[in-house]
Formats: C-alpha cells, sequence, structure tokens
C-alpha cells in the first residue's frame, strides 16, 4: 500500500466542503499547541475551534462516540480557560509547575474514571450509529486503542489546565499512538496532525521544563 491509498484515497469520496473543515480543525489545532508551547491563554479559544469543527467532522461521518469525546474536550478546554484566566499576571501567559504527589493520584483517578466513561461512550455507540442493540462485542482493535488514548488526552488536558510541566508526557504519548489510528478511520489529514503534535509535544515538554527552571 503506498501513500496515496494511505492518505488521499479514502478523500475521493468526501465532499470538498468536508475536507476543507477538516483542514480547518486541523489549523487551529496546530495553533492551539504553538499557544501551549508558548503558554498562552489563546491556547484555549483557537482549541476549542478546533474540537468544535470536530464535533461536527465527526458528526457528519457517524463516529458518534469520537463525535461525543470531541464535546467533552470542548468542556474541558472551557474549564482550562476558566483556570489559566485566574492565574495570569498580564493576562496572557502563564507560570508552570511540576506536578505532585497530590496531584499524581489525582490524574490516576481521572484516568481510570475516563477509561469507565468512554467505554460507557463505545457501550452506546452502536445505538447512535445504526439503532442496533448497545453492547461491546462490535468494538475493534482501534475502538479499544481510542478508549486508551482518549483517557490519555483527558489526563493531559487536566493537568495542562494546572499549568503542570507533565502534561505534555501525556500528549506524547497520546498522540503518536493517535497517528496510525486516525489513518485506519479515513482522515489522514488529522493523522498527519497528530504526528505534527507529538514534535511539538517533545518541544513544549522541553520548553516548560526550561522555563521553569529559570
Amino acid at each position: 500500500m503506498n501513500l496515496y491509498d494511505l492518505f488521499l484515497k479514502p478523500y475521493e469520496s468526501y465532499e470538498t466542503s468536508q475536507i476543507l473543515l477538516e483542514a480547518a480543525a486541523t489549523f487551529f489545532g496546530l495553533i492551539s499547541v504553538l499557544f501551549s508551547i508558548r503558554k498562552n491563554i489563546l491556547v484555549y479559544p483557537t482549541g476549542i475551534i478546533s474540537t468544535v469543527l470536530y464535533v461536527y467532522i465527526l458528526y457528519a461521518f457517524g463516529l458518534m462516540g469520537d463525535m461525543m469525546i470531541n464535546g467533552y474536550y470542548t468542556a474541558m478546554s472551557i474549564y482550562g480557560w476558566i483556570l489559566w484566566s485566574k492565574n495570569t499576571n498580564d493576562h496572557i501567559h502563564v507560570k508552570v509547575s511540576k506536578t505532585n504527589k497530590k496531584e499524581w493520584l489525582q490524574s490516576a483517578i481521572l484516568f481510570i474514571f475516563s477509561l469507565i466513561l468512554v467505554t460507557l461512550i463505545y457501550y452506546w455507540k452502536p445505538v447512535f450509529d445504526d439503532h442496533a442493540t448497545p453492547g461491546l462485542a462490535y468494538l475493534d482493535w482501534a475502538n479499544w486503542l481510542d478508549v486508551l488514548t482518549t483517557a490519555i488526552f483527558l489526563v493531559g488536558m487536566w493537568l495542562m489546565a494546572k499549568r503542570k510541566i507533565e502534561n505534555w508526557i501525556f500528549w506524547i504519548i497520546g498522540d503518536l499512538v493517535s497517528v496510525p489510528l486516525y489513518l485506519y478511520k479515513g482522515l489522514g489529514i488529522t493523522s498527519v496532525q497528530f504526528l505534527i503534535f507529538t514534535v511539538l509535544a517533545v518541544i513544549g515538554y522541553r520548553e516548560w521544563n526550561r522555563n521553569q527552571k529559570v
């Protein structure tokens, strides 16, 4: 299988508007990560635009489980925006710190809660997709991988809202796994986005660590 079959062939059946929307969602997602690296509060409004667009895109593609998860990302972004706005000296940038033992424990609890929550979403996913009987028997490896990466991302979002340096570790892992995952789902542009996200997350981790030591 060549690169055309992997990245471009799925788009042969897409409408131009769908491709443009995915490209726009990818653009705002990338801009959001760049703002995050700079500890700039604009990470949230740009990120919200991206996740809202993905809610619509995933609804149009019938990926209801993914759609609801992106809706949750949007809500978490609003939460993070509120927290960051309360912790800025210039109303733009925030200070960062390392995660303490209590916060690691909270992260573990959130991770487990997220696994349960996303599994429940996928349990009911058949009902939303084709009015079938709910259950986990319909899930393939990609769905279970999506459950895992979503829990990873939710912890990453929570730590980012708390301005914790280790949030980037979760983004690096989740982004890297999402590259083949979204390629499998036929969203090649989004797959490339996550590849770029992985590189940016490594840069973000190094940058936040460097700034915290200054």
